[in-house]
């Protein structure tokens, strides 16, 4: 099956997982991602993001997630996949996800598998400030630490390394973590452990988190410092594996950067025979170890007293030693560190960069450190040796090389350029000054360094020579260069001047010797021509004395005289001595221009010894200074920090404040809205009061009238029983005076009246029982009311109270929290005015 069926089978099988993660198709991509194992074949994005989602996901089983961290681990071994996978793939958080989702059974051989990759995949990379989980995965390896499992112990370890090396927010984290104390006293406890491996890798977190602390100081002091230095230079020579010694060299590299230890390193007895030892390391045929070891070389010569050590080294002739089976010493030219630097600085471009890369730069150290010393004639030879190989490098590369190729070429081309000669960095300084002072108004903080480097006084040195050229291009650059910086309030013109004076004092004496030796050996060749001579005296004879040479011209003479005396008959003695006095006198002027011109010489290397001074001096001041800086930069970068965090404990005060200030606002917005709600059902109470005592009158007037009606009732009720029995009475009398016959009239007018007047009061009668009826229904309903207006007046009384009480709870707490939140926001303000 070839490459690109593969990944097509590959995404394929991603995609029906993602659709349906049953278990079928979980086994389908796992196959096919063991066949993706085995072809070792670069996956395309669409494939890593699909196994990035896979890998994540929680449910995903054991075997399938850890054939995903195999593969893409595989896939990682390659400088730029790593750098792909840890950037743009947020390789670090899906396994950091990973860990936490199995952080309560880390004995699984997954968290272990994604432990040893994220060890991997950290190593000298920071880890992005946007990657989640990192926080948890810090808290799960301070725990661990302390494991049985040595694998574990040392898989955590290795990455806490990692993530506390540069990584002052993950330094921080872990100060700020409450059993900081306990992690301390688990690291150094480890530094007597039985495996170097663990030493080292706790040693390089104490440094990263201690260094500049008060157990850093207790840890690397004068007496425990030199037993590190000889751990880390045991473990860089006899280290078992690369792993360990990157490690220590990482470490000594980092305890280089503080001064103090630094300096304990050059007081250290035997760092000769260290350096010996590591320096053979650079034959090592790994160049993974000699680049390791080169890089360990670099930042030793950032110390001078240092750099000047590893130059005597590194040039200094190997020591004879006795070949077996003679008496006779030979030169051991085969172990000469030199010989293996040109190895690595002529390795070939497909070879890993960064092993001729810290060749070259620690070249470039050591010439610097060469030139101007006792060292440049232990220098020489080795320059010779490597011009011859390096000047290939620099013809001009193969068109059919693939861009990668070129541009590591060129890169090397212009390394070497600037470590053989001088007057190419001069060229290459002025050029890019020049091309600087073209694009410092397009490109933003270039003007700023273009003003700043002008103001260099190593910049006299390129000036001058470029000013005293005799190339016409050169002058006119620098004379450019020169218009830019001659205002400027710092620019050293009084060295510049003195530099141009010197250069032109040894041109001109350079020229007049020239000129001088140019007619003195016209006078010699004709005096050659004129008269041959028997014997030449070496040229050392011009600084004899006169009377040396005049003796011996004399007997030059009689030799000629006698020799040529039958065939120069016509020359005489006179002649000859003319002539040889004129050799005399243009040798003696030959002389006194020889002196002139030690002269001139002397005294140009006055000024140059003078200038070596005064830049040795000024050089020694700028790294006292650049040392001081330094050091105020960490003590400014350290309290920034510091302030930084106490401003962001601040900020999250003054954030939790607001929001407390607004819910309070809106509570209190609340409770206004409750204390109106109040003040209207006092008003609805007030008005219900009154309406209640109106309705109590009410009802009581009510009350009188229905009883003044009660008793006009009863008393009409009364009366009309009285009527009732007089019409009766009348009745019987009617029926009495039927048969009386004469007083009918009479008594049927009385009846008729009687009749009118019991009508008259049946009909009061029938009002007033209306009336009455109307009073009870208005009594009845007044009663009602009035029991239901007290019984709402009871629950109001008994809500009103309940509310009194809410109201001055919240009142005292509304006050409370005001005078708190006074107080922390006048400190937070005075904390805001001190930043």
């Amino acid at each position: 099956m070839d490459v690109s069926t593969c990944l097509k089978s590959l995404l394929l099988a991603i995609r029906q997982y993602r659709n349906n993660r049953s278990a079928l198709n979980a086994s389908q991509l796992q196959k096919h991602i063991e066949v993706m194992l085995f072809s070792g074949q670069v996956l395309p994005s669409e494939c890593l993001s699909g196994l990035m989602e896979v890998a994540g996901d929680p449910n995903a089983s054991h075997a399938l997630t850890g054939s995903i961290i195999s593969l893409l681990a595989q896939f990682a071994s390659d400088g730029e996949a790593k750098e792909a996978l840890h950037s743009s793939y947020n390789f670090t958080s899906t396994l950091a996800a990973i860990i936490h989702c199995n952080r309560t059974t880390p004995e699984e051989p997954l968290v272990l598998q994604c432990l040893n990759v994220l060890q991997r995949l950290t190593y000298n990379v920071r880890t992005l400030p946007c990657a989640s989980h990192i926080h948890e995965l810090i808290s799960f390896l301070m725990q661990h630490v302390q494991s049985s499992n040595d694998d574990i112990v040392k898989a955590c370890l290795g990455l806490m390394a990692n993530l506390c090396r540069h990584d002052i927010s993950v330094q921080s984290h872990i100060k700020s973590q409450s059993n900081v104390k306990a992690f301390y006293r688990a690291l150094i406890n480890f530094l007597g452990h039985n495996c170097l491996t663990v030493v080292v890798f706790a040693l390089s977190i104490l440094s990263s988190l201690t260094l500049n602390e008060e157990v850093g100081q207790k840890l690397f002091n004068a007496k425990n410092i030199h037993q590190t230095f000889q751990l880390i230079f045991n473990i860089t020579v006899n280290g078992d594996g690369t792993l360990t010694r990157n490690y220590a060299v990482d470490l000594l590299v980092d305890l280089l950067k503080n001064p103090k230890i630094a300096d304990y390193l050059t007081k250290y007895k035997h760092l000769s025979v260290c350096l010996s030892e590591v320096l053979g390391l650079l034959h090592s045929k790994d160049p993974d170890t000699a680049s390791k070891v080169m890089e360990l070389l670099v930042s030793l010569c950032s110390v001078p007293v240092l750099r000047k050590l590893v130059c005597e080294t590194v040039l200094r002739p190997p020591a004879p030693r006795l070949q077996p089976g003679t008496r006779k010493c030979v030169q051991a030219r085969g172990s000469e560190p030199s010989l293996a630097l040109v190895h690595w600085v002529t390795s070939p471009l497909d070879g890993p960069e960064q092993c001729y890369m810290q060749a070259l730069s620690l070249l470039a150290e050591l010439f610097e450190e060469a030139i101007d010393s006792s060292l440049c004639s232990s220098a020489q030879s080795f320059v010779e040796l490597l011009l011859q190989e390096v000047l290939v490098l620099l013809q001009s590369p193969d068109s059919t090389e693939g861009d990668q190729l070129l541009k590591k070429h060129c890169l090397r081309a212009g390394l070497v350029s600037l470590c053989i000669s001088s007057q190419v960095c001069s060229e290459v300084v002025l050029k890019t000054l020049e091309l600087m002072s073209h694009l410092r108004q397009q490109m933003p903080d270039m003007e700023t360094s273009f003003y700043r480097i002008l103001q260099d006084q190593r910049m006299v040195t390129p000036l001058s020579l470029a000013l005293t050229s005799n190339c016409r291009e050169h002058v006119q650059v620098a004379l450019r260069i020169l218009f830019e910086a001659a205002p400027l309030p710092d620019f050293p013109s009084v060295i510049l001047g003195d530099s141009i004076a010197a250069n032109n004092a040894y041109r001109q004496r350079v020229g007049e010797l020239s000129i001088r030796s140019s007619s003195a050996s016209e006078d010699v060749s004709f005096v050659g021509k004129s008269f041959p001579i028997m014997h030449a005296e070496p040229s050392g004879s011009a600084y004899q004395s006169i009377d040396s040479l005049i003796e011996k011209l004399q007997n030059g003479a009689k030799v000629l005289h006698f020799g040529w005396h039958e065939k120069v008959k016509d020359v005489h003695m006179s002649e000859i001595i003319d002539v040889y006095e004129q050799k005399l006198s243009a040798l003696a002027c030959k002389e006194s221009r020889l002196q002139d011109l030690l002269e001139a010489k002397a005294l140009a290397l006055s000024q140059a010894d003078r200038l070596i001074a005064q830049y040795r001096c000024q050089r020694a001041q700028a790294e006292a200074e650049a040392r001081k800086l330094a050091s105020l930069l960490k003590d400014t970068e350290r309290k920034k920090e510091d302030l930084q965090t106490e401003l962001n404990d601040h900020l999250l005060e003054v954030e939790r404040l607001k929001s407390d200030s607004q819910q309070l606002l809106e509570h209190n917005g609340r409770l206004q809205a409750v204390a109106d709600q109040h003040q209207e059902l006092k008003g609805m109470d007030t008005s219900h009061v009154w309406m209640l005592k109106e309705l109590q009158a009410a009802h009581i007037s009510l009350t009188q009238q229905a009883e003044g009606l009660r008793k006009t009732n009863e008393g009409l009720k009364l009366q009309q029983e009285r009527t009732l029995a007089e019409l009766a009475e009348k009745e019987q009398q009617i029926k009495g005076l039927k048969t009386d016959s004469c007083s009918v009239p009479g008594l049927q007018n009385n009846l008729r009246r009687q009749e009118e007047q019991i009508h008259e009061m049946e009909e009061n009668i029938s009002i007033l029982r209306k009336e009455l009826n109307k009073t009870e229904q208005a009594r009845k309903d007044t009663s009602i009311k009035a029991s239901s207006l007290e019984l709402q007046k009871s629950q109001l009384e008994a809500k009103l109270e309940k509310m009194e009480e809410e109201l001055s709870k919240h009142t005292q707490m509304i006050a409370m929290i005001h005078s708190l939140s006074s107080s922390k926001l006048k400190g937070d303000a005075t904390a805001n005015l001190s930043l």
